[in-house]
This record gives structure tokens, C-alpha cells and sequence, in this order.
């Protein structure tokens, strides 16, 4: 018997007669677009069970996009007109490409800050995931992320660092995917307010909350990606490189490859440090299949979550319901 077959979510949401009201707003570049959504709401099945929610999806509209991308977005995303005047339970958010050094120059920064404040006193949860979560904690505290040295990419250990009711479903220990070029920098973290949840030796702070009208929840980590992912960025990576359109190989993924498959992507590099290419890239090796070690953890995370959100079942684990946001004080201002 699954877990969540002992504890199912209840089918009356805490606003919304017909269920649970989710929204995600989805700002990853093109190749990642529709694999991000199916991600998500693989993951939000998997937490919700038998539980009634609906999932609507929007994403920014000043992001560049391919006329591919234009294409999917006018046929699968809603207008984010309808989100401002919507009314929603939850609400994800992902990030997008980095396209400036500074966050204040992305080209979504005007809607994402927006979404913020909006988000406080719409919602009574919202995630920030990867790039959305540095944006928000920079609109909300003024905090700066910080450029790593190299691209932070593979699966690291993370384990429990405080008590939490979003954590009661999540075992103590796990392995968390990361795959980031930045970081948030967790004393002034702590020092603004935060909590972390749950910290990486090595990759810092994974999952931490505020409290700003709205529960705000925020991921560094992938834990909705599924096994494949960081193969497939991986592969992404190499292709620039050997196209001429980076000049630094990547590194593998830590501790997701291993034995032949490990070495014949290292053999590779070695090729292709000396040759370079569109038709060397015919002979990468091919991905196999991969293991998702942090789907317990996800799952588990996303299943507080979601009854975080209705009132019902929070009232049966004797937690108290989130409230709807309230407005806070003015956002931070910018050197």
C-alpha cells in the first residue's frame, strides 16, 4: 500500500468547490518547455494521488522564444492576463535561461516582480524553483545570488535540517539534482528571515521557506526532473561545445554516471577536446536509462504541500490552514 493511499489528500479543496486550483508558470527556454510541464504534472500526480486539482498554465510573455516555442505557448498556455484576475490555491514557478549578469536586466524581471507581489496576497502557497527562486528572494530581501566557478550539475546528497509539516512525508536523508550556475549564499539567508529545510554539503541550501502573506517555498534543487534530465542537459552542453558555441567542456554530471557509460562520456571529451565539430557529435555515446533516487523526496515534499493547501486534511494532521496572503511592505529597491 502506497503512502499516500494511508493519508489521501481530501477531495474538497480549501477555496475551490471542484478541487484544488494550481497554477504553474513555466518561463524555461524551448528545448526544455514542454519536458518541464510533463515533469511537473508527473510529479503532481504522483503527490496528490486520488486528490481532486486543476493545473493551469501560463508563462511570461516578454521571454524570447522560436517560432516553435511561440507555437506551444499560444496552443498550451493561458494568456497571463487570465492569472492576475484568476484565483488560485498554489502556484509554481520556473526559471529561465540567465540571459544577463545582473537579474534587474533579465527580460522577464518587470512580470516576475509582479508575480511576487502578486503571488503574497493571491496564494496561499507558492514554490520558486532554480532561477525564480534567486529572483524572488532578490525582489523580496535585496539579496544578491552569487556566480559559482563552475556549473554546479549532478546529484548530491541533502538531508533534513529542520521540522517542518511540508517535510512530514520526506525521509530524513536524500539525493537532490542540481543543476545551476549560481547560488544563493545562506547566512544572509538566515540573516533576512529565512528557514532552511534541508541543506547539501556540498550544493547548500535546497529547500527553504518565508513567510510573506503567502508561504513561500524555494528550490536550488530539480526535484521534479525525472531520470533522464541531467543526461539530457548533459548532451545539451556538449553540443554547444562541440559547435563552437562554448568554449568550456562541460563536466559530468556528479554522481549520476557511472562504470562503462562514465567512461565512454570521457573518452569522448578526449575527442573532442582535440577535434571540433557539428558531425563529431554523431558519436556521442548514447544515453541509457537512469535512475531518480529523489522521487520519494519529491513526492513526499509535493504531497505536503498540496495539503497545505486544503484546509480539510490540514485540520486532520492538526496542522493550522495557511491562510490567504496578506500584503506585506514595500519591496527592496536596487544599488
Amino acid at each position: 500500500m502506497s503512502l499516500f493511499a494511508l493519508a489521501p489528500l481530501s477531495r474538497a479543496a480549501s477555496r475551490t468547490p471542484g478541487g484544488l486550483k494550481i497554477g504553474l508558470v513555466n518561463n524555461m527556454p524551448d528545448a526544455a518547455l514542454k519536458t518541464t510541464e510533463r515533469q511537473w504534472r508527473e510529479l503532481l500526480a504522483r503527490a496528490a494521488g486520488d486528490a481532486r486539482y486543476t493545473l493551469r498554465v501560463f508563462s511570461f510573455p516578454d521571454l524570447p522564444r522560436s517560432a516553435e516555442g511561440q507555437r506551444h505557448v499560444a496552443e498550451h498556455h493561458e494568456p497571463i492576463d487570465r492569472l492576475w484576475d484568476g484565483e488560485f490555491d498554489g502556484l509554481i514557478v520556473t526559471g529561465a535561461a540567465p540571459a544577463a549578469a545582473r537579474l534587474e536586466d533579465e527580460p522577464c524581471w518587470p512580470t516576475l516582480t509582479r508575480l511576487v507581489e502578486w503571488a503574497e496576497r493571491h496564494t496561499r502557497s507558492t514554490i520558486w524553483s532554480c532561477l525564480a527562486a534567486h529572483a524572488a528572494v532578490r525582489h523580496l530581501d535585496g539579496i544578491a545570488r552569487s556566480p559559482l566557478v563552475a556549473k554546479l550539475s549532478g546529484v548530491f546528497p541533502s538531508e533534513k535540517r529542520a521540522n517542518h509539516r511540508l517535510l512530514a512525508l520526506v525521509p530524513p536523508r536524500w539525493a537532490a539534482p542540481h543543476s545551476r550556475y549560481n547560488e544563493l549564499p545562506e547566512p544572509a539567508l538566515r540573516a533576512r528571515g529565512y528557514r532552511i529545510l534541508s541543506r547539501s554539503s556540498v550544493a547548500g541550501a535546497d529547500i527553504f521557506i518565508k513567510r510573506c502573506g503567502s508561504l513561500f517555498v524555494f528550490l536550488q534543487g530539480h526535484l521534479e526532473y525525472d531520470a533522464g534530465a541531467l543526461g539530457r542537459e548533459y548532451r545539451r552542453d556538449v553540443v554547444n561545445y562541440v559547435a563552437g558555441k562554448s568554449d568550456r567542456y562541460p563536466e559530468l554530471p556528479a554522481n549520476y554516471f557511472a562504470g562503462e557509460v562514465a567512461r565512454e562520456m570521457l573518452a569522448f571529451r578526449a575527442v573532442a577536446q582535440r577535434e571540433r565539430g557539428d558531425a563529431l557529435f554523431e558519436r556521442f555515446p548514447a544515453l541509457p536509462p537512469m535512475q531518480a533516487p529523489w522521487h520519494q523526496a519529491a513526492t513526499g515534499l509535493f504531497a505536503g504541500w498540496l495539503a497545505q493547501l486544503d484546509t480539510r486534511r490540514s485540520r486532520r494532521f492538526g496542522w493550522l490552514p495557511l491562510p490567504v496572503a496578506a500584503p506585506r511592505p514595500a519591496a527592496p529597491t536596487y544599488a
